[in-house]
């Protein structure tokens, strides 16, 4: 694709050129957008950049100076402190499109910079980065979250869609309940999956995922598609000994899991009562099995 001819091509800085910023960085140069500079602190970082972004290493301050653009794709915990001392040591920040890629913070993070007259942006890729070599490609099609002021939606909008990305809207308010939404679906199915395959392992499964993978995409299409009502297992059909069968072996082969098992059951059951999948009955004898009131 060639894209010489478009107008308004970007400098682009990267401070942080992790697994998000350099696959970030990498979309903009493919959009035709010139990634002239990137910071990081590690050797990882520094290997990302130049394998990714054909730069080597430098410090912030000159990232800044040489960028219209600028990617803050720090770890959440480190971005308010690394904006507040942006702003803090009189970087000239007048007019430079500032964007962060956090999933939890909205445009407030970004205040101080705002402040001292940079143009905020918060443009989240709904993707999980494992530093492989196919991170680039997963942006295709991708939603990002996206929230920007009133001014700044079309340039936020076209940024996205650039990168491969489709923009999805997140009132500022939001972000936390939008990012607890993607993490608490992403991160723990990947724990729940994991625990899955040590506890076939142990019994001398030999290949857990193969086993998992057919049923797990069965089940990830089912909700996808149909919501709760793609629900299947012991929980909703009401097979309370079943649930006590599975509570019992995990307090012995797996004591960590058994209450997080029972947690989910409970949650699982509440949500089968509310849709009318699971009768009351079965519920009562359920509250039985986890030990506890579904309703509480």
């Amino acid at each position: 694709m060639d894209t010489s001819d478009r107008p308004a091509r970007l400098a682009v800085g990267v401070l942080g050129a992790g697994r998000v910023g350099s696959v970030l960085g990498a979309a903009l140069m493919l959009a035709g957008h010139r990634v002239v500079a990137a910071s990081g602190v590690s050797d990882a970082s520094a290997r990302r950049a130049a394998d990714r972004l054909g730069l080597k290493l430098s410090r912030p301050d000159e990232v800044i100076a040489r960028s219209e653009l600028v990617l803050l794709t720090v770890p959440d915990d480190v971005l308010p402190g690394l904006v507040s001392g942006l702003a803090a040591t009189g970087a000239d920040l007048r007019g430079k499109l500032l964007v962060h890629a956090s999933g939890a913070y909205g445009l407030g993070v970004l205040d101080p910079a705002a402040e001292a007259g940079a143009l905020p942006l918060a443009l989240h890729p709904v993707m999980t980065f494992t530093g492989r070599s196919d991170d680039l490609t997963r942006l295709n099609g991708c939603s990002f979250g996206v929230t920007a002021p009133d001014l700044l939606r079309p340039v936020a909008e076209a940024l996205v869609i650039e990168m491969g990305g489709e923009p999805v809207w997140i009132a500022d308010q939001d972000r936390p309940l939008y990012h607890a939404a993607l993490a608490g679906a992403a991160n723990h199915m990947v724990t729940l999956v994991a625990e899955s395959q040590e506890l076939l392992a142990k019994i001398g499964v030999e290949h857990p995922g193969r086993m998992l993978g057919p049923l797990l995409s069965a089940a990830l299409d089912n909700v996808l598609r149909l919501g709760i009502s793609g629900l299947t297992g012991p929980v909703v059909r009401g097979d309370a000994g079943t649930v006590r069968k599975h509570v019992d072996a995990l307090i012995l082969a797996a004591p960590e899991a058994a209450d997080a098992y029972v947690a989910l059951a409970r949650l699982t059951a509440d949500r089968a009562l509310a849709a009318g999948l699971l009768k009351p009955e079965a519920a009562e004898r359920l509250l039985d099995a986890l030990g506890g009131n579904i309703w509480t």
